[in-house]
């Protein structure tokens, strides 16, 4: 039994897509535990580029079974356009290799509504597709899921005792319009029809493949920094987004996970509002968000962008039990003429090396920065460490030294061939 779990070190928007992507030839299975469509993963394939939402990441792998797991909260609508685009691309021809766990939890349309009313009034800088409304109706207990779907009857029951109440909300409290019952559930009984024979009890189906000796992959969505409990709240995701809710989110048990693999780039970025220590609100972090391409893969929002946090990354080593790390978009500070990296923070003259729960000592915060010589010049073609120029070598040492966990693998470029040092993790 060999599984692994892929998850963001920083805010996100890591490259996880690609780094699963990777993997895959590796796997057997490959999950989808968390999150929703306000998660965007972006793989690079023969000069042909994809973004998926809520379909896991190997799905371009014709013999590999993806499954979208309990913990995500699922767009029907999005996820039908986003497999028919990948249909209409020539993959997903075979309608076994997608699976939807019958427990997910389904985002309606009154949650998108609330989502963007609420964003109005306190900006968190949300994607507005109603991923947070829709984890609080599951943890209210009034959420529906896609085996609630299936059944008419119930489905109607679920919708009708739900209207009540959102209606009420968004009319009294936001001053939003509400919504008809005919027009949410003539949509969604279109989408039961697309969707039912994807529909599946996946945790079992998870456990008799586990037990033959299949390897799964876990992927998850956003970053260690935007988990509901561990990032920088109140500035962070709906869910849940360390390796330990892998299992939670495809229901295994946490004795089958075998190891955990962190992705970070070799800077940082987010997404949305909150603090950011090593931000850089000039021409430098404007340089790294032209030549990484730093939009929203999900929103075309532009990222915040700034040197490589070791304390943040240090943070998401410890909180996702992170045995090995993963470098992207080394590529992107080819042409800088020094390198800064965030070895600590100083604030109310003290200096500490770790990310603290009070947002306002964040803030505050500056950061303590090392300055290494950068080496200017193109690492596309790099295939192995030893390819690459003395400079970025040294820059990836004093990262791994700083971090203290092995980096197994380093992205130099977007494409599947442009990366140093792929290592069969099972």
């Amino acid at each position: 039994m060999a599984n692994i779990v892929i998850v963001g070190a920083q805010w996100g928007d890591e490259g996880k897509g690609k780094i699963v992507d990777l993997l895959t030839r590796y796997a057997d299975l490959v999950v989808r535990f968390q999150g929703g469509s306000n998660a965007g993963h972006t793989i690079v394939l023969k000069g042909e580029k994809f973004v998926f939402h809520l379909v896991p990441s190997g799905i371009l792998y014709k013999n590999k079974k993806c499954i979208i797991g309990s913990g995500v909260v699922l767009d029907p609508a999005v996820l039908i356009q986003e497999m028919d685009e990948i249909k209409k691309r020539g993959y997903l021809k075979n309608d076994s290799q997608l699976m939807i766990s019958e427990e997910t939890h389904l985002i309606l349309p009154y949650h998108r509504r609330i989502d963007a009313a609420r964003e109005k009034t306190f900006k968190i800088g949300t994607t507005g597709r109603g991923i947070g409304p829709a984890y609080e109706d599951k943890v209210a207990r009034c959420g529906i899921r896609a085996v609630d779907l299936l059944d008419e009857r119930v489905f109607r029951e679920k919708l009708e005792a739900n209207l009540i109440r959102k209606n009420a909300y968004l009319t009294q409290v936001l001053n939003e319009k509400g919504f008809e019952f005919s027009e949410i559930f003539d949509e969604y009984l279109q989408y039961k029809n697309r969707l039912e024979k994807y529909v599946k009890n996946t945790s079992l189906i998870l456990h008799e493949e586990i037990k033959k000796g299949k390897h799964v992959l876990f992927e998850g969505a956003q970053g260690a920094l935007l988990d509901v409990d561990h990032g920088t709240y109140p500035y962070v995701t709906a869910s849940n987004t360390l390796a330990g809710n892998a299992c939670l989110g495809s229901g295994i048990g946490p004795t089958m996970i075998k190891s955990v693999i962190g992705v970070a780039k070799a800077y940082t970025t987010r997404v949305g509002e909150g603090p950011f220590p090593t931000e850089l609100q000039d021409e430098l972090g404007e340089k790294i968000r032209q030549k990484g391409g730093e939009y929203g893969a999900t929103t075309g929002r532009p990222r915040r962008c700034g040197w490589f946090d070791a304390v943040v990354v240090n943070h998401s080593i410890r909180l996702n039990g992170i045995r090995e790390m993963v470098i992207t978009k080394l590529d992107v500070l080819n042409d800088f003429d020094t390198i800064k990296i965030c070895v600590g923070y100083r604030a109310d003259g003290k200096v500490f090396h770790h990310v603290p729960a009070n947002l306002e000592l964040l803030k505050r915060a500056e950061p303590v920065y090392e300055e290494l010589k950068g080496w200017k010049t193109e690492i596309k073609g790099a295939r192995d460490a030893k390819d690459l120029p003395p400079d970025a070598r040294r820059y990836l040492k004093r990262i791994e030294k700083l971090i203290g966990t092995r980096l197994a693998m380093i992205s130099v470029g977007s494409e599947r061939s442009e990366t140093v040092r792929v290592r069969n993790p099972f």
